[in-house]
């Protein structure tokens, strides 16, 4: 195998994978349980390491990177790799190649940014020497032959009066490696709080579209960003689409539900008038579209053992997605009317006798999200595990708002009756407009 062929694998071995999966396992370690209650302030930031764990990953994985650069001739396959700039420097002297060549930038940007600062503080002899070093360094940087002496005594030279005559202007090792990080972590916190956030789902009340510790991003973009302190929305585009599963901020005045973060379906909007019939959603006297699958048990979790329902593929705008709903005896059979502000989304959770959305809310006489505690739209599941902790990895790149489909593990008659109810979609996915309120 050639050294090109080798670079192949040595650079995305090196570092994309191998930091990747540090800054996992470093999240995994570090991270508390859910029942942890911080009291240091060590502890505290440990608890938010568990709460924000993709820029917690980012901010290890640029870290281990930046490690695993620092020392890259020393790493397994490095000696059988060239420097990516000449072939013919030896493998013991391709470190100090490397570093000259980023000496000789690093000076030339320092002379360029600082120029009228060094003017004043070096001499015209000293400034004169220096980039004399400079210019024999290019030299033998750029030399036909390489010749490994004279490259050694050029290169010292010139790191002898960049450091005697630049230091001032340098920025050290360390300040370097803070930078670095400081700025993984700002890019990190910059993409959580306007592009895309990573949640967890902790309960049953979107099953079985989302499985209890599945682990999503959320698009923030969808809606339009919301700008932090000043809580005002970028580029607003709401209400969500009908059927769309958004994230949002719970929102009871109660104070212990403060900031706590939901996930639901988006069912009614402003001027919509909404009941629910044995957990099926009915839309200004219109019953929104659904075929039986079939009998289902699942599990929520929580030692509650395996539950029996049935379960439905229900057809809103462009969604197709599956609901279920418990057995009858936990029904309640008729709910609403309610009447949907202006402001406000209507949701309910895909898990119809299960779920505390708008139907529960304000002591169960309903309520609707306010558009300004909408945070975004989910994308896909990242990562997830079933109940014995291990992986599920068929549910990874899982499209939340694509095809519905049940755990690899269900029935596979579900499955084909799952296809069976899809062939059937009506045409009709959309209520009535709501009646005119004008006067």
């Amino acid at each position: 195998m050639n050294d090109k062929s080798l670079r192949f694998l040595f650079w995305p071995l090196w570092f994309v994978v191998v930091p990747a999966v540090l800054g996992y396992f470093t999240v995994a370690v570090l991270a508390p349980g859910e029942d942890f209650t911080p009291v240091t302030t060590l502890e505290t930031a440990l608890s938010l390491i568990r709460e924000q764990r993709v820029p917690a990953m980012i901010v290890f994985f640029a870290a281990y990177e930046m490690l695993l650069y620092r020392y890259r001739h020393r790493l397994p396959l490095a000696a059988y790799l060239g420097t990516g700039l000449r072939v013919d420097v030896p493998r013991e002297l391709r470190h100090d190649f490397e570093d000259a060549v980023h000496l000789v930038e690093e000076a030339d940007r320092l002379l360029r940014r600082h120029r009228a600062s060094i003017e004043r503080q070096l001499s015209n002899e000293a400034r004169e020497e220096l980039e004399d070093a400079l210019e024999g360094l290019r030299d033998e940087l750029d030399r036909g032959e390489f010749t490994a002496n004279d490259f050694m005594v050029a290169y010292e030279r010139a790191s002898d009066l960049v450091n005697r005559r630049l230091s001032r202007w340098r920025k050290g090792e360390l300040r370097e490696y803070v930078e670095s990080i400081g700025f993984a972590m700002a890019v990190a916190l910059l993409l959580r709080a306007f592009v895309v956030e990573a949640f967890k789902i902790p309960s049953g009340s979107m099953l079985p579209t989302l499985q209890i510790q599945d682990h999503i991003f959320v698009n923030k973009l969808t809606y339009g960003p919301v700008l932090p302190l000043v809580h005002y929305r970028v580029l607003p585009r709401l209400p969500p689409k009908r059927g769309d599963i958004m994230v949002f901020e719970y929102p009871d005045p109660n104070p212990t539900n403060d900031r706590q973060d939901f996930i639901k379906r988006a069912i009614a909007f402003a001027g919509d008038t909404l009941e629910v019939e044995t957990g099926h959603p009915v839309i200004n006297g219109w019953r929104v579209p659904s075929c039986r699958v079939g009998a289902y048990d699942f599990n929520e979790g929580g030692g509650f053992g395996l539950k029996h329902g049935d379960l439905y593929v229900e057809f809103l705008g462009d969604y197709s997605y599956l609901t279920l709903f418990e057995d009858a005896a936990y029904t309640v059979v008729h709910q609403g009317p309610y009447h949907v502000k202006p402001g406000e989304t209507w949701v309910m959770g895909d898990n119809r006798n299960n779920s505390s959305d708008s139907r529960a809310w304000n002591n169960n006489r309903g309520g609707g999200v306010p558009d300004a505690n909408i945070k975004g739209r989910a994308m896909f599941v990242w990562l997830s595990f079933g109940s014995n902790a291990a992986v599920t990895w068929d549910r990874i790149f899982t499209n939340v708002l694509g095809h519905p489909r049940l755990p690899k593990e269900a029935p596979e008659e579900l499955k084909r009756g799952i296809e069976r109810c899809l062939q059937q979609r009506p045409q009709q996915t959309l209520p009535p407009s709501p009646p005119s309120t004008a006067r």
